[in-house]
């Protein structure tokens, strides 16, 4: 049966295809999406996977938060949650201004310690830890940035911007993430630090994959292992180029392009092979297990979901592991898992990727679209599935 609500993906498909005077099968030829799969989509009778989502929305010249619903304000209101963005985008606009007189910073390395634990709260998805504390951190650390000059006051800043492009990422206030990473760029250059540039650049092109932009997404992974090139050799460079590389391989698999999704992904073995586990270094979470994840997530990305479920069977993930990347992997699990029809499996990942990383499942798109799938789907599910429902306020 089709979504209790007509907010979900398909309406709004179908909203933005009527307002631009444009039948399914004009739209289907605009976009490359097969004319049953955008009837089906509208109906919400089939999630859109994000591919899908990235071809309709190119091809109605909108943004893909337009047909997602990011940011899902309703739930971010009822969470308390919407009003510390304000906050946080006035920190990031006053960048340029030289200290606050009105702020005292505390010596450099209290600010970067407290900088790296903002770091490890986004890791364990403590989203609304992180949203509160953030925008007097960011005040703190331009003012010592400002005042101390050194390359590691620099740095601390643009650990604090980065933080600031993931909560407002997970959030879904996807335009300002991109003010958040120019203002990373911007400290990173007066650092004079290509690393946090190679890494920003990464974080860039995972900007694009969300908006459906993939080939502008594999131009920045190759800037961003160039500037990296540039870069003294050491642990931490091969980390942000293994992660670029993984970047790359999933933006290659949406692209449809599986043996240069698979060069990337050899590649990245290759490097982690020289660094070990890596989790930690510039949180990246690299290392044979984020590998492991991205391969299932490129397998998933061609549509091969029975290799990819097998794959993922096959994956250990450390209880250590940051749960962003723990609860993500399982999202991207139970969508294979729903296309090959194994619906009460789907939830069950559904529900892991809850445990492990409630704030950040609630707020995920591809877990709403997974979710509307087994909603449509002609199986029985248990109680507890209208109760997920409920929480994510579908």
């Amino acid at each position: 049966m089709p979504l209790h609500t007509d907010e979900h993906t398909g309406a709004r498909v179908a909203h933005a295809r009527k307002v631009r005077r444009l039948t399914q099968r004009e739209l289907a030829d605009l976009s490359h999406v097969s004319y049953s799969t955008i009837t089906k989509v509208e109906q919400g009778v089939m999630p859109a996977s994000p591919s899908v989502i990235g071809a309709l929305a190119r091809a109605l010249s909108i943004p893909v938060a337009e047909l997602t619903g990011q940011p899902y304000l309703e739930e971010l209101r009822r969470d308390q949650l919407d009003g510390l963005i304000q906050p946080i985008r006035e920190a990031l606009d006053v960048y340029d201004l030289g200290p606050d007189p009105d702020v005292a910073p505390r010596v450099l390395e209290d600010v970067a310690r407290d900088a790296e634990q903002l770091c490890a709260l986004v890791r364990a998805t403590d989203l609304k830890a992180v949203a509160t504390t953030l925008p007097s951190r960011i005040h703190e650390a331009t003012t010592a940035a400002h005042s101390d000059a050194s390359d590691r006051s620099w740095q601390v800043l643009a650990s604090t911007y980065r933080t600031a492009y993931d909560v407002t990422t997970k959030l879904g206030y996807h335009d300002l993430c991109t003010v958040a990473l120019d203002r990373m760029e911007w400290a990173a250059q007066h650092a004079s630090d290509p690393v946090l540039s190679g890494v920003r650049q990464y974080m860039r092109a995972l900007a694009y994959l969300r908006a459906g932009q993939y080939r502008t997404g594999k131009r920045l992974v190759s800037l961003g292992l160039a500037t990296l090139d540039g870069a003294p050799s050491s642990r931490e460079r091969d980390v942000a180029s293994g992660q670029l590389h993984l970047g790359a391989s999933v933006l290659c698999a949406r692209s449809q392009d599986g043996d240069a999704a698979q060069g990337h992904l050899d590649e990245a073995e290759r490097i982690v092979a020289r660094t070990g586990p890596a989790e930690r270094v510039h949180w990246l979470a690299f290392g044979p297990t984020n590998v492991g994840v991205h391969r299932v997530a490129a397998l998933a990305e061609q549509d091969l979901y029975p290799e990819a479920v097998e794959t993922a069977s096959t994956l250990t993930i450390p209880e250590n592991w940051p749960k962003s990347r723990t609860s993500h992997h399982y999202a991207e699990v139970a969508r294979a898992q729903l296309w090959m029809g194994r619906t009460e499996s789907a939830f069950k990942s559904l529900q892991h990727a809850r445990k492990v990383a409630p704030q950040q499942t609630k707020y995920h798109p591809l877990v709403r679209e997974t979710y509307a799938g087994l909603e449509s789907a002609k199986r029985r599910m248990p109680e507890t599935f209208l109760n997920f429902g409920a929480w994510l306020g579908v």
